[in-house]
């Protein structure tokens, strides 16, 4: 029997998640979103039988699903979820995992009492170039990763000025959790260590400047919210002694748009990199894979061989959850692993807020 699975959320994110879940041989029986224009037009463009107003509605309908999953705006990722665990569904959510780590412990241990799987997309984890990094330091041909430094930087990408996405409320941030992408490979890669320390400050220079908005055509929302940051530099100190630098921004006096992960290990360092000839267009985009070593006395830059993805890992990811709840592939990441990223992430805010560094217990 293959996996039923309903969607939450009628958002641009469907175009990944419903052909990646086909793929793993899933069902996608229904799509729930408030609005009917956007549930209609996105069920037709995918093929998706049933529509629903709410969340509430798809699983009186089919108490028989075996997974939710949710691409909502930020603020209701965390009760869609705990709704659906609490009615013994496995999730699937979209990052980032919530608003703050309290809100993803939360979920996490709804889904323990249930005994359902959680899983985000944090689909960067399946990207071939990381995945292929990721095979070399589990070989132990890295060693050691002693510092590494995570970059998501635009020079321009402010994602509409006064929608959900500038709104704190909603969203939780800007770049800063809208990018958190690197920051999770980078903790993935260094085997997600307790963090100690977190030092950080934001900015929000250019915010409104429409020389600064990203070129998505998200309309603006005349006297809406634009509480964000649009900038951030932190750098973390963890229990290990490890350290990690990193930088996102929405718009900053950058070159261009620059997505990487950089590390230094003990026996080898190496960088993930995809670069951008114009900002938020991956149409445009050039990935890399690098490994530095030395070998037979010489310095040696490898340059990695893989077939690039031009849907950045999301098909990947949303078909892993499908193959993990199969027990065919292990999971690409756990709720653990959500609630330490989410820690850092309020750190980060918390330092710059407070202009002090921020200990973690």
């Amino acid at each position: 029997m293959s996996v039923k699975i309903g969607i939450v959320g009628a958002g641009g994110m469907a175009r990944y998640h419903v052909p990646g879940f086909r793929s793993g041989g899933a069902e996608v029986v229904a799509l729930a979103d408030p609005s009917a224009a956007a549930r209609e037009k996105t069920a037709g463009i995918h093929g998706i039988p049933l529509t629903y107003a709410s969340l509430d509605e798809m699983l009186a309908r089919h108490p028989d699903l075996d997974a939710i999953s949710i691409l909502t705006p930020n603020k209701f990722h965390a009760p869609l979820a705990i709704q659906a665990l609490q009615a013994g569904k496995h999730v699937f959510c979209e990052k980032p995992p919530a608003l703050n780590a309290a809100d993803t412990m939360l979920m996490a241990e709804a889904a323990t009492k249930a005994k359902r799987h959680l899983q985000f997309n944090f689909n960067n984890r399946a990207r071939p170039e990381s995945m292929a990094l990721m095979d070399y330091v589990r070989a132990g041909e890295v060693g050691t990763i002693n510092s590494i430094q995570t970059v998501w930087a635009r020079r321009y990408g402010i994602p509409g000025f006064g929608g959900w996405f500038t709104n704190k409320a909603v969203s939780g941030g800007g770049p800063v959790i809208d990018l958190l992408h690197m920051l999770d490979l980078g903790l993935y890669f260094m085997g997600y260590p307790e963090p100690e320390w977190i030092l950080a400050q934001t900015f929000n220079d250019f915010m409104g400047n429409p020389a600064f908005k990203g070129p998505w055509q998200i309309p603006d929302v005349a006297g809406g919210a634009t509480d964000v940051e649009t900038a951030c530099h932190g750098f973390v100190r963890f229990k290990t002694g490890q350290v990690l630098y990193l930088h996102n921004s929405w718009a900053e006096m950058t070159e261009r748009e620059v997505v990487s992960v950089e590390f230094q290990g003990t026996k080898a360092g190496g960088r993930v990199q995809r670069l951008f000839r114009h900002d938020g267009i991956d149409e445009t985009s050039e990935d890399s894979c690098e490994l530095f070593t030395l070998e037979h006395g010489r310095h040696v830059n490898r340059k990695l061989a893989f077939i690039p993805d031009e849907a950045m890992g999301r098909l990947a990811s949303t078909r892993n959850f499908i193959l993990a709840l199969e027990g065919k592939e292990e999971p690409l990441n756990d709720p653990s692993q959500a609630v330490k990223l989410m820690k850092i992430v309020d750190a980060l805010f918390a330092s710059s807020a407070q202009g002090i560094p921020i200990q973690l217990k």
